[in-house]
């Protein structure tokens, strides 16, 4: 050991004075730092850039699918609100075309109930008729014998007796048109 002349410490040991072992960890450290920079952290600059663009790409997708799926709610809420439309539009020409389809049922059978009651009044109206005439026969005959009874006389005579039952009807006919209008009047 070498002791310099009035110190105890030896120059060895002065950590302030750099020896050689220094300036190779040095060359080592600067050996290392640039073999890192050359080689390994390209390579992981590289590999986080094109990381961090298919993060950016990722969310851009993100953002564009965002949107697509707004677009595809706001069509979708679209053709809803048309499909009710249109949905309510049908209802409502269905309703219009019942009640047509009923409006032209009460009307073909308001018509059918008139032809019936056309028919019927008809029918009713030869029914009266050959009444009336059959009435004529009879109560004509009856008339005749009757009055021939009460004259005493015998009216066998055709002619006078259709006269008579003429008249007999007639005078019927106007008494009752008279009771009538005399009812109708009151």
């Amino acid at each position: 050991m070498v002791t310099s002349v009035g110190s105890a410490v030896p120059l060895e040991s002065n950590f302030l004075v750099p020896n050689g072992t220094f300036f190779v960890e040095l060359a080592a450290f600067a050996i290392m730092v640039w073999i890192l920079a050359k080689f390994v952290i390209p390579p992981i600059n590289k590999a986080m850039t094109a990381r961090q663009n298919a993060i950016r790409k990722e969310f851009a997708d993100l953002e564009t699918a965002q949107e697509d799926a707004r677009k595809a709610e706001k069509e979708y809420k679209d053709q809803l609100a048309d499909a009710r439309h249109e949905a309510a539009k049908i209802r409502e020409d269905a309703r219009e075309q019942g009640a047509a389809i009923v409006a032209e049922m009460r009307k073909q059978a308001q018509q059918e109930s008139e032809r019936i009651l056309k028919h019927g009044r008809s029918q009713l109206e030869a029914e009266r008729a050959q009444a009336v005439a059959s009435l004529r026969t009879e109560v004509g005959s009856m008339a005749t014998a009757l009055a021939g009874r009460i004259v005493g006389e015998s009216l066998e005579d055709d002619d006078r007796r259709a006269r008579t039952v003429e008249r007999f009807i007639a005078s019927l006919e106007e008494e009752n048109r008279a009771a009538t209008n005399g009812s109708g009047a009151s």
